[in-house]
């Protein structure tokens, strides 16, 4: 991309763009140099100034030679420092530094919060007209109500759930505070869910969650509604301020506006467009966001009880948050007031996103060509059927009235006590009472409609009732067949087997059949639905395990006496001749 030809035709002033090496400050550095209009300082916390082959890096280099491009290493906390970036510039826009920021509340604190600050002063102190605050729609959100078109009268929170949110909305009124002391202008962009190329959080997470197969799932029921912002609209937002500015405008001065694509969509649509961009599938397991955030603070016990912190509570909380939440926002203001109008639609955004995550798509490749239409193996082995998706808990609330179902005839006969008979008949007794009154219901019930049971409810078709009878004979007859070949002795191998199962079968049998049940039904509502969601890593170690009882058994074969193991052999061989021998008969 090349800068403005008018450039030498014109007389450019000076800016700051401080955080100018991370994820905004990239962009807006991009924007400005090839405005031509500017002479841009990029100021950021590493030592030295690294470029890569991107486009962005290819014009600040040209533009480095040419002395319309400067970087200064500056660290927020040091006043010094920003006074020396930036002495003499007419604007500073001061972008993100959450890059450097972590889990340290103290460092996150002298980043954000007396990095503005310092900010603040160091402009007073050298005389810039104009300063805009890159802050965030997250300022006025609580994580714990939906925001339905919000606009700038919206209060900060008492209480944020995100530390980060917190910080940055006490920085953002430090800088609208400061408005028009000592001839300072000020400003604030609030973008709300900024998404796009070299995106450092938010599509990068995404994709470590497809990644850990963690993104298969949808917290909530998928309907919440979201603003997202594209990365060049964000850094063309603050472009259009600082022309605001410019003419001091009142309406502008000392005001905060949000700043969307002005096109809400479903947040779960936005994430399954991404990842089926990256080659991922789409969400379709629905998670209640209640029972996530009780797991989140579960692991968060155990991180403070033992130490254990594989995954980031701070950035799950805030996850959690934007996907189980409605945050929609007005951008009447930045329209009226700055001029602000999207220049990529969300769209097209996305498809520009999803070209520079490539390599995420490379390095995963397995991925984007898993044919998902392909049935796992527990959904093979249930059948495919109806039964296969209430244990999969493909139907929520189906799968979950048959589990409260199970639960409660399993109470009923097991636990409450009585007899079974006593209490199957009770319940018999019970249907038959509730299925006679059910009769007497009028058809209309103040406007609503009762509808009544069919004779077909209770009708099972005679193919249904044959499958049945079949399937019960063939399992009759393979357990006849298995019998007879005992019987016949001679193949050690198949006595070793039924001998094993038996005994397993005697050790869950010498335990309370009400536990054994208990446990059944725990089992058939879980532990299917876990392999699903885990069969390569549970395939993976039951491989694993395999392997360890094969070695296993050709080191006790190794240590069994040769006479013992020549008899089992020529037994084992007799049996087969005699086999061969009675089917050529």
């Amino acid at each position: 991309m090349e800068a403005d030809d008018r450039f030498v035709d014109l007389n450019p002033r000076t800016c700051v763009v401080l955080g100018g090496r991370g994820f905004l400050g990239r962009s807006l550095v991009l924007r400005l140099l090839t405005l031509g209009k500017w002479i841009v300082r990029i100021a950021d916390s590493a030592d030295s100034l690294e470029l890569d082959h991107s486009e962005h890096d290819s014009l600040l280099s040209v533009s480095l030679l040419s002395g319309r491009a400067s970087y200064f290493h500056v660290d927020v906390r040091d006043k010094d420092q920003i006074v020396t970036a930036v002495s003499g510039s007419s604007v500073v826009f001061y972008m993100d530094y959450e890059d450097s920021c972590s889990n340290d509340i103290y460092l996150s604190y002298m980043i954000i919060v007396q990095g503005a600050k310092n900010v603040i002063n160091a402009c007073r102190d050298c005389k810039v007209r104009r300063l805009i605050f890159n802050s965030s729609a997250d300022v006025i959100f609580d994580g714990s109500r939906d925001i339905n078109n919000g606009d700038e009268s919206l209060k900060y929170p008492w209480k944020f759930e995100d530390m980060l949110s917190d910080l940055k909305a006490q920085a953002e009124a430090l800088i609208l505070f400061a408005n028009d002391i000592d001839g300072l202008l000020t400003c604030a962009l609030r973008p709300s869910n900024v998404y796009g190329p070299e995106d450092t959080q938010l599509i990068p997470f995404v994709a470590n969650l497809a990644k850990s197969g963690l993104a298969k799932f949808i917290i909530g029921n998928g309907e919440n509604m979201s603003d997202f912002t594209f990365v060049e609209n964000v850094t063309h937002a603050h472009i259009c301020a600082e022309e605001a500015l410019d003419f001091r405008m009142v309406s502008v001065a000392g005001k905060a506006f949000f700043i969307t694509n002005f096109k809400p969509m479903k947040f779960w649509k936005f994430i399954s467009l991404i990842l089926e961009g990256l080659g991922y599938r789409r969400p379709s397991v629905k998670l209640p966001s209640k029972m996530v955030w009780n797991v989140l603070l579960f692991m968060k016990w155990i991180h403070e009880r033992f130490g254990y912190d594989r995954y980031n509570h701070s950035t799950w909380a805030r996850y959690i948050q934007l996907a189980s939440c409605t945050r929609t926002f007005n951008t009447v203001a930045a329209h009226k007031q700055i001029g602000y109008s999207p220049v990529v639609s969300v769209e097209e955004g996305i498809r520009l996103t999803i070209e520079s995550f490539s390599h995420l798509r490379k390095e995963l490749a397995v991925a984007s060509f898993t044919d998902f239409t392909e049935e796992s193996k527990v959904d093979k082995l249930l059948g495919g059927g109806r039964v296969a998706d209430i244990l999969l808990w493909r139907e929520e609330k189906k799968s979950f009235t048959c589990f409260l179902v199970s639960s409660l005839l399993f109470y009923w006969f097991f636990v409450r006590g009585g007899t079974f008979i006593s209490s199957a008949a009770q319940l018999l007794l019970s249907i038959i009472v509730v299925l006679y009154g059910y009769g007497f219901i009028p058809p209309n019930i103040y406007g609503f409609d009762v509808q009544k049971l069919s004779a077909s409810t209770f009708h099972y078709s005679d193919s249904v009732v044959r499958d049945t009878i079949l399937t019960l004979a063939c399992l009759w007859n393979g357990a006849m067949c298995n019998a007879r070949s005992l019987a016949r002795g001679g193949d050690w191998n198949h006595f070793f087997k039924a001998a094993g199962y038996l005994y397993v079968l005697k050790l869950f049998f010498s335990q309370s059949l009400t536990m054994l049940i208990g446990m059944g039904l725990a089992f058939a509502f879980t532990a299917f639905f876990v392999y699903e969601q885990y069969e390569s890593e549970i395939d993976g170690f039951a491989k694993f395990l395999f392997i360890g009882a094969m070695e296993l058994k050709r080191s006790l074969a190794s240590h069994i006496p040769v006479q013992v193991m020549s008899f089992l052999c020529s037994d084992k061989a007799s049996h087969q001749a005699k086999e061969v021998a009675a089917t050529k008969r």
